[in-house]
């Protein structure tokens, strides 16, 4: 009888740590069915079970993250286990909501960028559905009844024994399994420690409290600077030899040299509404007038990462991938590029990038000042008598770049960015042009149509000004979305859209790049590449030698390329026509090797030898 009563006081005593471990493990689980459903807006539990290679290890990790309770008695144990559970129950909502938005799960690189905060809220709880609740609410009922009810507490006593058991034997059960698949098996059956690339597959193997816990481990890991082996720059180096290739010059070779060069970065502008109507009206009618003189890539596709709008001014600029990890601009804002900026102004050209944000966001001005722009310009330039969104509208920032253009030292290089287009892509009424079915227009995709509408009305006019001014028979404009918008945070909500339409369906990862000049004839080009690829395409379009960057651009020049593919950072997805894998994985591999270059900022001692 004594024995049966100590075990009950036994039980009673650890009730709380009891129901803990099984509500992180049943979020745990319900995380995954999130994720491995292809909307992410609804959970399958059967896809959960398919996904998840063995519960132990997700046991494990969890009884690690509790068992530090052993070492606390009483009162602190209790608030411990409490704190445990709210804390990471509002980890794995923030999770899938990050993982919504773009792709990959809050990391600690994300402190240091707190400056993105006061324009992202809204994006971000754009991303939140009602059944996420299902994270918090047990949290917050159990802090409550906490807070006001005194949870049974004297029997907790401190238990080293129990901890260091616990502990080791977890620990233990964790190294053999990744032992056996990572090192023995080199990852060919299941991969448990691996974050970079497929933070899907690793949180599902990992699970999500392992996954942050490695993800700690990185993150420490990552902050000492890469110096790299020789043999690993000689890897580079054969890596940039080997993507050469030897075509001969065509007529496009040095067209606009000379001319004036007008990047327009366009926020979240993909290329299915490109030359498409709604309910018989032009979505983009601006657009698709430019395109009757404009080299027209319509197989183009986003590659940016968790940098979002920042890697994509990177990548054109660079023409180097984002890195695997965190915002390419925070965590590595002074390093050294060969890029467009550089390469123009040997050319005689002046530059000047232009963000509507503070400068601060994304550490833009910081970031581009290094990539080589001699001016900046951020919203503290501008004058914000209307606000739209995230911030001044297109129409009035537009409005007052115009006649900067004018004043600007020719050649310039100019790169804007716009900004309205952003989701949640809540336009204001009475800039809502189109006319649209009320329930259509009621969704994030009647949304975007109106908000791209409105940017493409604004591009019409800030087009015609330069007009105006006389600056277009010599001005180069580059056009080109930054990253996909509809389709890569709210494509869960395109399937309940009735009466619906295929074409907006699909998610293929494209966004349109137009090079627009008054006087070219328009030609469409279905070669598939992406951002990478502008540096060198436009550089061999202004007659910029091209030995200055063969071995520093990993892109091609899609005017003089036999190659036809992209690769999807963010997914790291290969796309085009199939090839042999060591080509595939070879291309692929530059993904890699961008890492290595901005991790070691490769380029600042860099001197051609070839």
């Amino acid at each position: 009888m004594a024995f049966l009563k100590e075990k009950a006081r036994l039980f009673l005593g650890n009730i709380l740590w009891y129901y803990i471990f099984f509500s992180i493990l049943f979020k745990s689980i319900i995380l995954v069915g999130f994720i491995a459903n292809d909307n992410h807006a609804r959970i399958s539990l059967e896809k959960a079970y398919q996904a998840i290679p063995s519960l132990l290890i997700y046991c494990c990790f969890i009884i690690i993250l509790l068992s530090f309770s052993y070492l606390l008695q009483g009162k602190f144990r209790v608030w411990y286990l409490v704190l445990a559970n709210l804390v990471f129950s509002f980890l794995l909502m923030s999770d899938l909501w990050y993982f919504r938005g773009f792709g990959t799960f809050i990391s600690l690189h994300l402190l240091k960028q707190t400056a993105n905060l006061d324009n992202l809220s809204g994006s971000i709880f754009s991303m939140a559905r009602s059944i996420d609740t299902v994270f918090i609410f047990d949290a917050v009922i159990l802090l409550i009844f906490t807070i006001f009810n005194k949870v049974p507490h004297k029997r907790m006593e401190r238990n080293i024994i129990l901890f260091l058991l616990l502990v080791i034997v977890s620990t233990g059960y964790i190294s053999y399994i990744h032992y056996k698949v990572d090192i023995v098996e080199n990852g060919s059956n299941q991969i448990l420690f691996r974050i970079c690339w497929t933070p899907n597959e690793t949180i599902a193997n990992l699970s999500p409290v392992g996954y942050h816990i490695y993800d700690t481990y990185k993150y420490l890991e990552e902050r000492q600077p890469l110096v790299l082996k020789p043999e690993e720059n000689e890897e580079i180096k054969a890596w940039y030899d080997q993507k050469i290739e030897t075509l001969p010059d065509n007529e496009y070779k040095a067209l606009f040299s000379g001319k004036n060069l007008l990047v327009l970065q366009v926020e979240s502008l993909e290329n299915f509404v490109i030359n498409r109507k709604i309910a018989g009206q032009e979505i983009t009618p601006n657009l698709n007038k430019l395109l009757k003189n404009s080299l027209y890539f319509s197989n183009f596709h986003e590659q940016v990462n968790e940098g979002t709008s920042s890697d994509a001014d990177f990548l054109v600029n660079t023409s180097l991938y984002p890195l695997q990890r965190g915002s390419t601009f925070f965590r590595y804002p002074d390093n050294t590029y060969n890029s467009l900026p550089k390469l123009l102004h040997t050319l005689g050209y002046s530059s000047l990038a232009i963000y509507p944000v503070k400068g601060a966001f994304w550490n833009w001005t910081e970031a581009m000042k290094s990539i080589g722009f001699e001016k900046t310009m951020d919203i503290s330039n501008f004058n914000m008598e209307e606000v739209i969104g995230l911030g001044i509208s297109d129409g009035s920032y537009l409005n007052q770049i115009q006649p900067l253009a004018a004043k600007q030292p020719q050649p310039f290089h100019m790169h804007i960015v716009t900004l309205t287009s952003h989701g949640p892509f809540d336009i204001p009424e009475k800039y809502r042009e189109l006319n649209l079915d009320k329930k259509l227009d009621q969704t994030k995709l009647g949304g975007y149509f109106q908000s791209i509408r409105y940017t493409d009305r604004q591009i019409g006019e800030f087009i015609s000004g330069l007009s105006r001014d006389g600056l277009l028979d010599n001005t180069v404009v580059v056009i080109y979305g930054d990253h996909c918008g509809v389709h890569k945070y709210y494509q869960d909500e395109l399937y309940s859209i009735q009466p619906t339409e295929d074409w907006w369906l699909e998610e293929n990862s494209r966004i349109p790049l137009i090079i627009y000049q008054n006087k070219l004839n328009g030609e469409e080009f279905k070669t598939n590449g992406g951002p990478i690829d502008i540096l060198p395409t436009i550089s061999y379009l202004l007659g910029v030698d091209e030995n200055t960057y063969i071995h520093t651009a990993m892109g091609r020049n899609l005017l003089k390329t036999a190659k036809d593919f992209a690769v999807i950072t963010e997914k790291r997805k290969y796309v085009g026509p199939d090839v042999n894998n060591d080509v595939k994985e070879n291309d692929m591999k530059g993904l890699d090797i961008s890492d290595k270059i901005i991790r070691s900022n490769y380029f600042k001692n860099y001197k051609e030898d070839r």
